[in-house]
């Protein structure tokens, strides 16, 4: 049963994403009627003393890492990922993994459980931004940026910010019950369940391309998305053949002329999600879709909700969004 949390720090950790985790496990809402336990909450640091914070500011800890030897719960606070980190941070984070503790990483914590080497052959997540170092630096390690948490056997990860919210919920839920879960996030003014596999909302600018002639031929796509485009039609603008032309593609962009057309009118429509009152309909054919059920088919492969939940979550429920 879940009664004990660890939260190691380091120089220069994020005080949000920490914050997260004080906001869960670190409030006793034990009197409150509600059914959630007081959890012995701890925070932790290799040399106890004044830390420094990414923000400028610092926070006295006056444990040390002998916090985690027998916690239930221990988690990696964001720090800068670029820097290097005590080994007994290192150990600390193993011996929890060895005796079975559960181990959380909020958004690039994920980096020290991957220099843990307990990311190895996991399944894990971390801030988008972040991503594709984690994967390039640690290549045994699956990294999934396209989710809020993910949790592989003992292990959770979660992307940036307030997907540790959801992280935390998550493993409240895992060990204590929904009931419990919902009374904290209703505490909190947060939902009580997002589902970890929701994609996270990354911003995804047009790559630009080796070829001038190429990165024009996108920026012109970009503004007809409204239009089809054959691979042929294509290849004739800029002067290739049509399998020169898709290998091209292929290799300047990593997919297809369709999809990474599609992937520009899902770009098209949370644009418009998110600065428009325009319905369903207007977004599915100002976006290039042409008809709802195309839009709502695509967004959902893409991002894994759909175009009322995207709104919803930028601007609160309007009108007209179906």
């Amino acid at each position: 049963m879940l009664t004990s949390v660890a939260v190691i720090v380091v120089p220069n950790f994020s005080m949000f994403e920490f914050g997260t985790a004080c906001e869960v496990f670190g409030i006793d809402r034990s009197a409150r009627g509600s059914g959630v336990p007081a959890f012995d909450f701890r925070v932790c640091t290799p040399c106890p003393g004044n830390v420094p914070l990414k923000s400028g500011l610092s926070m006295n800890v006056g444990l040390g890492l002998e916090a985690t030897e027998d916690a239930d719960l221990v988690i990696m606070a964001p720090y800068g990922r670029d820097e290097e980190l005590p080994e007994p941070v290192l150990e600390a984070l193993r011996a929890a993994d060895a005796r079975g503790a559960w181990v959380m990483s909020i958004c690039s914590g994920a980096f020290a459980l991957a220099r843990a080497g307990l990311l190895d052959g996991r399944r894990c997540t971390t801030h988008w931004h972040y991503s594709g170092q984690l994967a390039a630096e640690y290549p045994l390690v699956r990294v999934d940026e396209n989710v809020l948490y993910v949790q592989d056997g003992n292990i959770i990860s979660s992307a940036g910010t307030a997907a540790g919210i959801d992280a935390c919920l998550h493993l409240v839920r895992v060990e204590l019950g929904a009931h419990v879960a919902a009374a904290i996030a209703r505490d909190m003014v947060v939902p009580p369940h997002r589902d970890g596999g929701q994609a996270q909302f990354i911003d995804r600018p047009m790559p630009a391309c080796g070829s001038a002639p190429m990165e024009k031929l996108l920026r012109w796509m970009v503004e007809n998305l409204e239009h089809e485009h054959t691979v042929n039609e294509l290849a004739a603008r800029v002067h290739m053949s049509p399998r020169t032309f898709a290998r091209r593609f292929r290799s300047e962009t990593g997919a297809t002329p369709a999809a990474w057309l599609n992937s520009q009118r899902v770009l098209r429509a949370q644009e418009l999600l998110e600065s428009t009152d325009l319905n369903i309909d207007e977004i599915a054919r100002e976006s290039g879709f042409g008809h709802p059920v195309l839009l709502r088919h695509h967004f959902a492969k893409v991002l894994d909700t759909s175009p009322q939940s995207y709104r919803r979550a930028f601007r609160g429920q309007l009108a007209g969004v179906g």
